[in-house]
């Protein structure tokens, strides 16, 4: 979250994630006949008939956030190689969940380019963050999976978070790798877990969706700049957008179990997706305008309803080295996406749409 005002070789490499995946959909496969019906009665019920998703892998999420905060990345800083590692990490789990490529030339991942140079207020601060190469480039990755019905599949649902933290920077107890587990390995991770669990469900959904991983948030969302001018489907199209940042750890401003929204009253997309059931409130920090703060607000300012889901409580470990895996809660982090994954895939497969409340709008 910013702060206020070549994969060669990769397949053998994470054969262990995809094993696990494959694991998911085995068990998939054992869900008994009448919970499976259940749920087609109720999907029929609100007027729609989802694919039921593939049960939450929660060792995935935990290898998958294992990885993106390890040390060897570096902290993942914007526009550096170790972004780009991730971006390729990323990249070829989608390729393994079959997801079809939506980025340049037919792969998984957008090359967007940087300002050169970068805003003077980034570059100052960037002096306590350097690189040991220039910041030339960030790295986005678009994976789609094709809606199943011929007319709703022009209609996608965006899910997205941001790959990028701060890098190396200044020593914090020894400590100089901001490792950004938190801010945001755990959205990065529930986003690839949506991904598999949607590509292993035994139908697609009616709509298409769209499993984006943004570059380069952290100096100023060059990546989701770029996707809104190379989205592989019209803007106009996106019925909804889901950011999730920071969702590893439970706010003590709500209930152990749920997620807050960002702008939640500003559109009824929050409340549907609660009455669906999402484990998802209002921000309990409006002071702190976080709906601006996040990939999601210009998508918003472009038309589309955009929001953020996270569960940041203020923490002091917020773009500090001490931001490591140690320091997430799995239970609250398990419990949050498996609460989100039948909600969105109704939402994928509904006809109805949300829309901004009078003034919501950015």
């Amino acid at each position: 979250m910013a702060a206020g005002a070549g994969s060669v070789g990769r397949r053998s490499a994470w054969a262990p994630v995809a094993s696990l995946a494959m694991t998911a959909l085995a068990i998939t496969s054992l869900l008994p006949a009448a919970v499976l019906f259940c749920l087609l009665a109720q999907a029929q019920a609100v007027g729609a008939t989802p694919a039921a998703p593939a049960p939450i892998c929660f060792r995935c999420l935990r290898a998958d956030i294992d990885f993106l905060a390890s040390d060897q990345l570096q902290g993942r800083g914007s526009g550096t190689r170790n972004e780009h590692v991730a971006a390729l990490f990323a990249a070829s789990l989608f390729a393994d969940f079959g997801l079809k490529p939506g980025g340049d030339q037919g792969s998984f991942l957008e090359k967007a380019p940087l300002p050169n140079p970068l805003p003077a207020a980034v570059e100052r601060r960037l002096k306590a963050f350097p690189s040991t190469e220039p910041r030339r480039e960030s790295w986005n990755v678009v994976g789609i999976l094709p809606g199943a019905d011929p007319a709703m599949s022009k209609d996608a649902i965006l899910l997205t978070a941001h790959l990028d933290h701060l890098g190396i920077g200044p020593a914090r107890n020894g400590d100089t790798i901001y490792n950004g587990a938190d801010d945001d390995a755990s959205g990065v991770a529930a986003v690839l877990e949506l991904a598999r669990s949607f590509a292993h469900a035994r139908r697609r959904p009616r709509r298409t969706v769209l499993f984006v991983l943004f570059g380069s948030e952290e100096i100023g969302g060059y990546g989701h700049r770029y996707f809104l001018s190379h989205s592989p489907v019209p803007l106009s199209r996106i019925v909804a957008n889901l950011e999730f940042e920071m969702i590893g750890r439970p706010d003590p401003a709500i209930s152990q179990q749920d997620l807050w929204l960002t702008g939640y009253s500003r559109s009824d997309l929050g409340p549907e997706l609660a009455r669906h059931g999402a484990h998802l409130v209002a921000d309990p920090h409006p002071a702190q305008h976080f709906f601006r703060r996040s990939d999601n607000y210009d998508l918003a300012r472009a038309g589309i309803v955009a929001q953020t889901i996270s569960s940041f409580g203020l923490h002091a470990d917020y773009h500090q080295p001490s931001d490591e895996i140690g320091r997430l809660d799995f239970t609250h982090l398990n419990s949050a996406v498996a609460s989100l994954a039948p909600p969105i895939a109704w939402l994928a497969s509904t006809r109805w749409k949300p829309s901004w409340r009078p003034g919501g709008k950015p």
